[in-house]
């Protein structure tokens, strides 16, 4: 069985990180994660990936002068690592334009809304602040578009009356820590893959993102 190697790339404490470390330590997944990247040496993932046994390395953003060698060295860095896919994990740092066509296809990022809506930060503020009925996480390839790549999976719970923006936020990691590792599943086997910046699921266009609805965090 071929296993798919894949970095993860962290700036905080890495809890999405862990979650598709510990799915891949499963026995059923189809990939292994071969690298945990952060961009600052005080990153609280780090401790975590060395407690479940994965190589760690930092390339600090502060020691580089631009966005560009910064990116320069992340994309050298990852490349090194052997990964065929990257997933970006709490990852606080806007991509240039020629890193994600480097690793067009093979970038993925998570983003706690159910894109297109909120885009950017402060999202479940924003959501409880507009009276939507629902609300969640979305993971997507990511494009030169900030949180503007194709969808692949959405995990969806409800909004309750007095909910506010922490309360929703602890209700969404769950829901993340779901759909992340699941997607880098159906990567590793196969069964959804990138296209001319088009999703596709067992060999078919996918019109509409894959839902998770998790009826304990909803």
């Amino acid at each position: 069985m071929t296993v798919l190697p894949v970095a993860v790339v962290i700036s905080g404490r890495g809890s999405n990180m862990e979650a598709i470390v510990r799915a891949s330590l499963s026995g059923t997944s189809r990939y292994r994660v071969v690298r945990v990247v952060a961009d600052r040496d005080g990153a609280g993932g780090l401790t975590r990936a060395v407690a479940l046994g994965i190589p760690t390395s930092v390339v600090p953003v502060k020691q580089f002068s631009d966005r560009a060698a910064f990116d320069a060295a992340l994309a050298a860095e990852l490349e090194a690592s052997g990964a065929q896919l990257v997933a970006l994990a709490g990852f606080m740092r806007i991509l240039s334009a020629e890193f994600v066509q480097r690793f067009e296809g093979k970038l993925l990022n998570i983003h706690p809304s159910l894109l297109p809506k909120y885009k950017g930060l402060d999202t479940h503020a924003r959501a409880l602040a507009a009276g939507d009925s629902e609300h969640g996480a979305s993971v997507h390839f990511v494009t030169a578009e900030l949180d503007g790549g194709p969808v692949i999976m959405q995990g969806r719970l409800r909004l309750r009356a007095g909910d506010t923006p922490d309360a929703v936020s602890a209700r969404v990691h769950t829901l993340e820590h779901i759909i992340y590792p699941h997607v880098c599943s159906l990567i590793a086997a196969g069964r959804i893959e990138c296209r001319a910046g088009a999703v596709f699921f067992d060999g078919a266009p996918l019109t509409e993102p894959l839902i998770e609805e998790n009826d304990a965090a909803a």
